[in-house]
This record gives C-alpha cells, sequence and structure tokens, in this order.
C-alpha cells in the first residue's frame, strides 16, 4: 500500500502506524576502546551507563512523537519560522528539541561528588532551554546562564535562573565554583577566545569547567554569522572518537591552561519530531581544572620551581 502514497508525509504517518523504531544497541553510546589512549588518560575515563532518567527522557521522545496533531504543528510553524529565525529560536518558540547531555547521577559520577554536594555559583553557558542545568542546579548556591536566542532566555528566566549578558559574565565582576560550556565550543565564533575567558572566570584552584563535544567535530555557528564558519579555528585531529578525544586533550584543553580531571562517553540526545522519536550524536564530556600560571590574572605571585 505504502508504494500507491505519494506524499512523504501521509507515507511518514503510515509507516509510524505500522513499525515503532529499529532496536537500537544503546550500549554503543557508551563504548570507549581505552587501548588506543596512553595509561594517562585511561585512569581518568569514567565508564557510563544507561540510567532511569536516560531511559525516562527517551521514553518521553517516544510519547511526543506519537502526538501527532502536535507534531504535525511543529512541522508547520518550523516552515514559516525558518524563514526569520534559527532552529534554536524555532525550539524555543514551539517548546520542541529538548536536549539531554548527563543525568544527575551520571553528573555526579564524573564531577566525583555525593548527591548532597553542595557549592556556591554555576555558570550555564548557552543554556538552551534550560533542560540540562537542571540537573545541576540543586548543588549550588546561585544558577546563572547566558543564552543567544531570546526565545530560549525567556524560558530560562521562566524557570527562575539569573540570565547573564554574552559579554557580561567575563567582566570581572563574578568567580564561578563550576562553569558549564556543554555542546557550545563548536558552535561558537571563537571557542579558543572562550576557553581563556572561562579560566579568569573560574575561582582558582577549586574552580572547575564541564565541556561536552559532539564527536565527530564539525563546527557550525548558528548566530551572527553568514558564514556559518568560526573565525577560530581548533586544531582537533583524528578520525576516530578516542583519536579526537585526544586531540582535544592534547592540542585545546592544556594550551589553554586546563587539566583533565575526568573524561566520558555520553549519547547527546535531542527530542525528535514527526519520522523520529529522537535523535542521537556522540559526546565527549570533560571536566577540567584551570592551571594556574605566570599570566593567570588570578595569581598574584608565581615562583619557578627549580
Amino acid at each position: 500500500m505504502s508504494a500507491y502514497i505519494r506524499s512523504p508525509l501521509v507515507r511518514s504517518l503510515y509507516w509510524k502506524a505500522l513499525e515503532t523504531r529499529r532496536d537500537v544497541d544503546t550500549t554503543l553510546w557508551y563504548v570507549c576502546d581505552l587501548t588506543r589512549f596512553p595509561e594517562h588518560l585511561q585512569s581518568l575515563f569514567v565508564q557510563s551507563h544507561k540510567d532511569d532518567e536516560t531511559v525516562a527522557f527517551l521514553q518521553h521522545c517516544d510519547e511526543k512523537s506519537d502526538w501527532i496533531m502536535t507534531q504535525l504543528s511543529h512541522v508547520f510553524f518550523k516552515m514559516v519560522l525558518s524563514m526569520f529565525m534559527t532552529n534554536t529560536s524555532i525550539n524555543g518558540l514551539i517548546g520542541r528539541g529538548s536536549m539531554f547531555v548527563f543525568s544527575s547521577v551520571q553528573f555526579h559520577k564524573l564531577m566525583h561528588i555525593p548527591s548532597d554536594w553542595k557549592t556556591g555559583k554555576l555558570l550555564d553557558l548557552g543554556a538552551g532551554d534550560g533542560m540540562v542545568t537542571k540537573c545541576m542546579d540543586c548543588h549550588f548556591d546561585e544558577v546563572f546562564a547566558t543564552e543567544m536566542s531570546s526565545p530560549m532566555r525567556w524560558r530560562l528566566e521562566k524557570q527562575g535562573y539569573k540570565l547573564l549578558g554574552i559579554d557580561e559574565w567575563s567582566d570581572g565582576s563574578k568567580l564561578y565554583d563550576v562553569v558549564s560550556c556543554l555542546n557550545l565550543l563548536d558552535r561558537c565564533d571563537k571557542p579558543l577566545s572562550l576557553l581563556q575567558d572561562i579560566k579568569k572566570s573560574l575561582v582558582p584552584e577549586t574552580g572547575r569547567l564541564i565541556v561536552a563535544m559532539v564527536i565527530p567535530f564539525k563546527p557550525y555557528v548558528e548566530f551572527e554569522s553568514k558564514t556559518h564558519r568560526p573565525t577560530e579555528y581548533l586544531p582537533i585531529q583524528g578520525k576516530t572518537w578516542e583519536e579526537q578525544v585526544q586531540s582535544l586533550v592534547d592540542n585545546v584543553f592544556q594550551p589553554a591552561g586546563f587539566k583533565l580531571l575526568s573524561f566520558t562517553r555520553l549519547p547527546y540526545l535531542c527530542e525528535g519530531d514527526l519520522y523520529e522519536p529522537y535523535y542521537v550524536l556522540d559526546d565527549a564530556v570533560f571536566v577540567l581544572q584551570p592551571v594556574i600560571s605566570c599570566e593567570d590574572e588570578h595569581s598574584q605571585l608565581c615562583i619557578p620551581t627549580v
């Protein structure tokens, strides 16, 4: 029958009524070949697994994908709004496309913290709709966020997060205990400058940076760019997940003045649409510590060791 259905949309609805999403081996989302890393990196890898929060997100995606009328309205609005809005802003406006980077349990494990750990300030850069921020916010007295998209900023404000301007967060007026930069380095115009601003904005020694990066690395600047190419290039080399992770550590994080404390492999999940319940990319998630150096603004005195 489907061979005689000419409309792609109707054909999709037909198959959706007959089939569920094909079986996916989700264990592969978390696999890392440690033999490809030197010993000092092997010891820092944290093995993650699909947990209850991940399963709940996937189930919600399945259910939401079956809301046919809602999904049809999303298709219509996206078609109209895409003429003058970015995809991120469209998603913020119509309330779709929430992301899942890590669960609260995965966050605890990666940070090596107990569930009742508490500290001062969190800054979530490019926080989107705040769904990922929720996994971390209970551990902080104050939660700050930045976001380029106006509809997403509205959603963040609605959840009570303190919004800062794109240039305001790094003006030196605040130091943060943790800065999260989740899937942003490959989406911003000047990732190297961003890392330097983050380093200057972290509490010295005890401050932590959490970075998530989609691998394979494919930079794309969504906002305020005609070419969608960054003006600063990240020198990431290699073809496999493991090779690009090591290149990130050796060629990006260390030269920027950060020490790797732990890392893991996780799926970067996004709510789907009429055609797929969810979409998934491979993420590498790192916890980094700023290294005090002679060039560090926060270092009052630097005495070289003999």
